[in-house]
């Protein structure tokens, strides 16, 4: 029975070995932590009828533009291929696919009947000779392509990898615009790959950290309307927003959800000194879950709700430490050169992202949730802002470049420190938040 075993090692600690040398099953190989791209082909998907041509050509563009961005795909180009797929249903010639070395096929099909698209695949094992998984089939609104395309995208990638998708998502952000001592701010909302934006706020006050719920349809973020900062929460659904908590005299900041929705945790600043809240969005109560001297914010909670992991100077510089979720004595687990801050939990539970600054440099990095296996996956004049995708093997953040004409810009790296690249945005953006897969 054919199996995709893949060892993908994008996780800390030694690399996976190299993987046995006699042909196998689908699987992307790793030598001394260097990930060689797995070589596929994925032919225009067949346009069922006239009306299909132009998006299933478009459609195929996307696929490969996921695969192929992942870092862990390598594209056979069309040039290359020696056979052709006219059919959907047509026998696979796997001989032709194994001549140019390609070891996965994906073969597709799109019809358009009015506005509905109907988008087929199937993904075969070329060596092995045989189809991997069942064939899917999704049914939408034709202005829904690209959606199809990274839905498609999403179950290759799980089917080799072994893994969650992350292609069907999107990623909250503030869009600025203007110089740095007049910088106009706005929320703005897109795919993960920087497409189909849309802007949820306008420039007339400043919005910053915000932040996705775990069903994705309500957004949590600061905003500066009242004249000092306050947590707002926006529903996606009717673009309606009410601020919380209600807290006269306190200044509220840095939100994030529960993994259930229930609770947000943020922080508060009230006479001088910041910690740590809870509050219950059904009932209102708030309950504080700090009180020191020390300035305590940027709390993010554990997958399973349990813990949470905060920023703190309470030993008398910025570190990370990890807490109950009612609060209780903290655990610190940040013990390198430096200041630590930004902490996200990974949705894998596995990891901690967060924002170092040291010798003058700014990194992004990863930890156990324990803080050993510490890694620095990217290092420039400002990084910062980490979150992460939602199979918890991605992280986006904010690089800003050094000089006058500087400006942010996001960024996505893998958890190994490879495939570093610049996301692309319609201006300068910053503090990205991602969202889960779409349903």
């Amino acid at each position: 029975m054919l199996t995709a075993a893949l060892g993908l090692g994008l996780g800390l600690g030694s690399a996976a070995p190299a993987l046995a040398q006699e042909r196998g099953p689908l699987r992307i190989e790793i030598t001394d932590g260097t990930i060689e791209p797995l070589p596929y082909a994925a032919p225009v998907f067949v346009a069922e009828n006239a009306a299909a041509q132009q998006v299933a050509q478009q459609l195929t563009q996307v696929l490969n533009a996921d695969l192929t961005g992942s870092g862990l795909f390598r594209e056979i180009p069309a040039s290359a291929h020696i056979a052709r797929i006219s059919s959907f249903d047509a026998p696979v010639g796997y001989q032709d696919w194994r001549a140019i070395n390609a070891e996965a096929l994906i073969a597709g099909s799109v019809s358009v009947s009015g506005d509905r698209l109907t988008v087929k695949f199937r993904l075969y094992d070329v060596f092995a000779g045989q189809q991997l998984g069942e064939g899917q089939q999704y049914v939408a609104s034709t202005g829904s392509w690209r959606r199809m395309a990274h839905k498609v995208a999403d179950q290759v990638y799980s089917r080799i990898t072994g893994e969650g998708g992350y292609f069907d998502s999107r990623v909250v952000f503030v869009q600025e615009q203007g110089p740095k001592d007049n910088r106009l701010k706005r929320l703005g909302i897109m795919d993960y790959d920087g497409a189909g934006t849309q802007y949820l706020t306008d420039s007339s006050t400043i919005v910053m950290s915000p932040r996705f719920s775990p069903t994705g349809d309500r957004i949590l973020y600061t905003t500066f309307e009242t004249g000092f900062p306050r947590i707002k929460m926006l529903n996606l659904s009717n673009v309606s927003s009410q601020l919380l908590p209600e807290t006269p005299g306190t200044m509220t900041f840095a939100p994030r959800f529960s993994p259930d929705g229930s609770q947000i945790v943020y922080s508060v600043e009230q006479g001088g000194n910041t910690d740590i809240w809870k509050m219950d969005l059904r009932s209102g109560q708030t309950q504080r879950l700090t009180n020191t001297p020390a300035i305590e914010t940027a709390p993010s909670f554990s997958p399973d709700g349990s813990r949470i992991v905060f920023e703190s100077d309470r030993s008398g510089g910025q570190q990370i430490y990890i807490m109950g979720a009612n609060g209780g004595e903290p655990t610190r687990i940040s013990f390198g050169e430096g200041r630590y801050g930004t902490p996200v939990w990974s949705p894998r539970g596995d990891l901690i992202a967060f924002t170092k600054q040291n010798a003058g440099r700014f990194h992004i990095g990863v930890m156990r949730t324990d803080g050993s296996e510490e890694r620095l996956l990217t290092a420039s004049f400002l990084d910062e802002g980490p979150t992460w995708a939602p199979n918890g093997r991605v992280v986006m953040f904010t690089r800003e470049t050094a000089g006058a004409g500087g400006e942010p810009r996001l960024f996505s790296v893998d958890v190994s420190g490879r495939n570093l690249k610049p996301v692309p945005t319609s201006g300068a953006a910053s503090d990205p938040a991602w969202s889960p897969l779409l349903k």
